[in-house]
């Protein structure tokens, strides 16, 4: 799809995590939508934490940089109040996924995970594979989007799309 004019909008969906960080480039016009680029960001589970979250924040900006998103939509930080050190892992790499994009002087929505699964599948507590089964159909994908963190990036980039275009896409 032709980014021209303006009635095309480009928004990244990030599915922050310390291990894999999903994303999504999606281009939304009425209610089309094309996927330009989904993938993961991976680190070394065995680096210091400070070289993880500097890999995530230069490779996100790369990426940001590449494809000029206009908006980026990151899922909120959950995390259940038995595991609090896993909620402070996480706010790492969601610290870093948010300072990149708003040093690309984007846009940055917050959407809760429980929100991004209603508005995909009518369920605000569907498991990984029905939010991947879900991305496959809407987006008419041969195979199931993997890992579940890029099926994640594209449904928080569907749902973004969604609220800030308007655009319900056709499944």
């Amino acid at each position: 799809m032709a980014r021209t004019g303006t009635s095309t909008s480009r928004i990244v969906g990030i599915d922050p995590g310390l291990n894999i960080t999903g994303y999504a480039v999606v281009d939304f016009a009425g209610r089309e939508l094309a996927i330009v680029e989904a993938g993961a960001i991976r680190t070394n589970p065995k680096a210091p934490l400070v070289e993880r979250i500097e890999q995530i924040h230069r490779d996100l900006c790369e990426l940001l940089a590449e494809f000029k998103p206009e908006a980026a939509a990151v899922e909120k930080l959950y995390s259940h109040y038995k595991h609090p050190r896993t909620a402070i892992l996480m706010a790492h790499a969601r610290g870093v996924v948010m300072l990149a994009c708003r040093q690309a002087a984007m846009t940055v929505m917050d959407l809760a995970a429980t929100q991004v699964k209603k508005s995909l599948t009518g369920n605000g507590h569907a498991s990984k594979l029905q939010i991947q089964r879900a991305i496959q159909s809407t987006c008419r994908l041969k195979h199931l989007p993997e890992p579940p963190d890029v099926a994640d990036a594209l449904a928080i980039a569907l749902c973004a799309g969604k609220h800030m275009t308007g655009a319900i896409p056709a499944g």
